[in-house]
């Protein structure tokens, strides 16, 4: 059994993770803002467990003394996406990146393998820096659906627990699902548009009420309390009628900012 300081050894892997967790988060935040839709739902990480990797090492058949090169996985980062479109697309920002390079791919979506895992997957080199310098670290990058995420989850478990030896019955059934997924992936692909619509619809209308509370409280700070009080009163009324007219809102929106407009121009003329 190798003697190192695992602790030590894993570090880099761990700020790694850290790392780029922060970065495609940060992605995902900017392109929400660009384009008003960002292809990541939302992110993950994690370092492989030591007896995974000792696992590894030995059915791949890697030196002790060569895990950093020989197992590219220690560092996971898991990508997850409402829609399979969406996986490309973030494939493409990941390689025009210029803070780790792609030393290559592997598209099980494709080319799905037998037990119908489906995902696609980055190995990339990223320059992590430590408090001993710069060390280049290996990291895999799973790109994949919510339905892809989730029977890779399931899998994975079992896997585990059967040592990588699954009964024949369950092999199928899983199979089955890997099916079921994928169907799922296309039919929510085949309605993607509508369901952008009503996300953005849903997010603007949020957005919206958000605005007009947040009007409505600003106008104590220029002592218009029953003015303030009428207005939470009659943003009540319709929040309460199962109709909810968004249009409503929207016009008590510009009420309420009109007349914060005009409590500000007298404040700043009484200052003058």
């Amino acid at each position: 059994m190798d003697g190192r300081d695992w602790g030590t050894f894993l570090l880099p892997y761990e700020q790694t993770v850290e790392e780029l967790k922060v970065k495609f988060k940060t992605m995902r935040s900017e392109l929400k803002k660009r384009e008003e839709y960002a292809p990541i739902e939302f992110v993950t990480g994690r370092i492989k467990k030591i007896s995974s990797i000792l696992d590894k090492a030995k059915r791949l058949q890697v030196p002790m003394d060569q895990l950093e090169s020989g197992i590219e996985d220690i560092a996971g980062i898991r990508i997850m996406c409402q829609f399979v479109e969406d996986i490309r697309r973030v494939a493409v920002y990941i390689r025009a990146r210029k803070d780790l390079k792609v030393l290559f791919e592997k598209d099980y979506i494709t080319n799905y393998k037998e037990s119908g895992y489906r995902s696609f997957h980055m190995i990339v080199e990223y320059p992590v820096q430590t408090a001993l310098g710069q060390k280049i670290v290996l990291a895999e990058i799973q790109i994949r659906t919510l339905a892809m995420n989730f029977w890779a989850t399931i899998e994975h478990s079992l896997s585990y627990k059967y040592r990588e030896s699954l009964p024949e019955e369950i092999r199928l059934r899983l199979k089955k699902a890997a099916e079921a997924a994928n169907t799922l992936d296309n039919e929510m692909s085949s309605i993607r548009e509508e369901i952008l619509i009503a996300q953005k619809q849903f997010e603007d209308n949020s957005n919206i009420t958000s605005q007009l509370l947040k009007a409505i409280h600003q106008l104590y700070f220029y002592h218009l309390i029953n003015e303030a009080m009428e207005y939470q009163e009659r943003f009540n009324r319709i929040w309460q009628d199962p109709q909810q007219d968004v249009e409503a809102i929207k016009d008590l929106l510009i009420e309420v900012k009109g007349l914060l407009a005009v409590a500000k121009q007298r404040v700043e003329e009484h200052d003058l």
